[in-house]
């Protein structure tokens, strides 16, 4: 595993060393989570992309019915 040198105002550090306490972790762990999220918000935006692509050219439809969760009328 790498690591990361940031360079952070020292009152946001300490903020955000208390917030991560609070929350039973610490601030290596939030930004690890945010950078993974980050990362792959480029698939998911490319993958929301085809999907919105495919449904607006699928000939399929729900014949007016409304559709639920389950996929049942």
């Amino acid at each position: 595993m790498a690591n990361l040198t940031l360079a952070v105002d020292d009152d946001l550090l300490r903020r955000a060393r208390v917030r991560a306490a609070e929350q039973g972790t610490s601030v290596n762990a939030v930004v690890r989570d945010l950078l993974i999220a980050y990362a792959a918000g480029d698939r998911a935006a490319a993958a929301r992309r085809r999907l919105v692509g495919l449904s607006v050219s699928s000939a399929a439809g729900s014949g007016g019915r409304e559709i639920t969760a389950g996929g049942a009328p």
